[in-house]
Parts: structure tokens; sequence; C-alpha cells
């Protein structure tokens, strides 16, 4: 008794336009990855060398020591970078919870509510993120002068809560208006009120926007510069400040080595984080941007 043949197999090959358009796409990645990465590779290469070879322009790791990184936090040169990164977890945390916390309500408020003039509120909030920070300086030093706020904690957290509050506004605005609604209702009818409806309901399901909006929220407090170079004192300093005026043994010499140190120290757990929590970050930022 025959059997019939199976089919054989439709092996056709692969198109020259489809292995271009792969090779293509890894040449980009690959491009994006040295692009981005470059730098902190560098940086972590000169961290690790010894100073009298700083300049060496060998690209990988030569003359390897730590004597960097003991003199970013050594005190004797009159700086303190110990002291600078407990600043910036101080500010960068609090700004973190505040915006959060005001973020959060009003971002609630403009994806659920309907009331005149809430476009208006929406693009006055996105224009606040546009407006520079070099325009502020002068004002806010003068103000925080008056009233005996400059080299205190407050007078560099509520700057960055301005900067950072209409990113926070508009990430999670943006995801609010694509969560269920009929979950909110359902609770309702339970009997929940309008705030127990959104703390046990909404809330919980806006967790991984609020994650990610935290994560951004928290680097972008660190990384600021500029107001905190000139409403800070040496002992409320974050560490931006602190690596720009590092001084070495020699004060006409900058100390490039222990500044390359003092950078990877402050760079490598933000990475850290950013790759631990990249799923929740990208789950965050793509959650409600496409409808069901």
């Amino acid at each position: 008794m025959s059997y019939p043949k199976s089919p054989a197999p439709d092996v056709r090959p692969v198109s020259w336009k489809k292995r271009f358009g792969s090779v293509r796409l890894y040449v980009g990645v690959l491009i994006i990855l040295v692009w981005g990465l470059a730098p902190f590779y560098w940086m972590a290469v000169v961290a690790f060398r010894d100073p009298a070879y700083t300049f060496d322009s060998t690209p990988w790791p030569t003359h390897v020591t730590f004597e960097n990184f003991q003199n970013a936090f050594d005190t004797s040169r009159g700086n303190d970078f110990g002291n600078a990164l407990i600043n910036s977890v101080i500010i960068g945390a609090a700004t973190t919870a505040i915006a959060l916390i005001l973020g959060v309500m009003a971002a609630y408020a403009l994806a659920r509510m309907t009331f005149k003039g809430k476009y208006l509120v929406s693009g006055l909030i996105l224009s606040a993120s546009m407006f520079p920070a070099v325009v502020l300086v002068t004002p806010l030093f003068q103000l925080f002068t008056n009233i005996g706020w400059i080299g205190q904690y407050q007078a560099m957290i509520i700057p960055n809560i301005s900067f950072v509050l209409p990113m926070t506004v508009y990430i999670l605005a943006s995801f609010f208006a694509e969560l269920p609604w009929e979950l909110e209702e359902a609770a309702r009818i339970d009997g929940a009120s309008k705030f127990q409806a959104f703390r046990l309901v909404m809330l919980p399901l806006a967790a991984p926007a609020v994650f990610t909006t935290a994560i951004l929220a928290f680097i972008a407090a660190v990384n600021e510069y500029l107001l905190a170079r000139l409403l800070s004192s040496q002992s409320t300093e974050p560490v931006t400040v602190a690596i720009a005026r590092f001084s070495g043994n020699d004060p006409l010499v900058q100390p490039y080595a222990s500044i390359m140190a003092a950078g990877t120290i402050v760079t490598i757990p933000l990475v850290i984080m950013v790759l631990i929590f990249q799923r929740r970050i990208i789950s965050g930022l793509t959650a409600g941007g496409v409808k069901s």
C-alpha cells in the first residue's frame, strides 16, 4: 500500500532586499550604540587609568589604578564629593516626590474632567517645559537672596519642581486618558468615593507610568547644573557642581582623571537602575499609546 508523499517544504531563497534591510537595521543599531556608549566608555577608561597617562589615546584600559576614585573622595583639596552625592539624592528625591504628588493629581484632572479652558491649561503646562532656565537665573537669585534661601535645599528643589512638573503632567495625562473609566464607575457604584476610586483602582493601574515618570524626574533633577551652581553653597551643592569645581594638587591643572572617576561613580548607578527597570520604563512610556 502506497502512502501519498508529503509535499516538499517551500524553501525560497531570501531576497537581497530583505538581506539588505536586515544588515541596514543592525548597522543602524550598532551606530546608535557606539554613539551613545562611546563617551561613557572613554570616561570609564580614563577613570581607571593612572593620572600620568590621562591623555594616552589607547582605546582600551592601560595602567589601571584605583587612585582616581580615592582622589575623588579625598577632602584634603577642598572637594567633598561624598557630601555632594548625598545632596543630589536629597534634592532629586524631594523633587521627584513633590512633582509626582502634584503631577498625578493634575494629570488625572486634565484627563478625567471637562472644563472651560482645558486645552489652554494643557498648552500652558507643556509650554512651561520649553521655557529657558537661563532667563530665570537672575530673578530667582534675587528672590532667594531677599528671603534668605541662598545655599539651602529649597532654593534648588523648588525650581527643579517647576522644570520637572510639566513633563510629569504630560506623560501621566496621556496615560490616564487611555485608562478604562468603566472601572472607576464600577467602583463608584460599589460605594467608593471619587478619591477612593482614584486611589484604589485608577492609581494602581497607572503604576508603570508613575514609575517611569519618577525615574525620568529623578534623573532630570540630578543632572541640573545651571541653577544649582548659583543657588547652592559648598555644603548643599549637588554632584554636578562639585565635579565642575574639582581641584587637584596643581591649581593650574585640571584633575581630569579624578573628574572622570567622579562622573563614572555618578553614572553607573543610573545606568544600572535603567537596565534593571527597562521593561517597566518601556511599558510606562508605551502604555496608553494604543487604543483597545
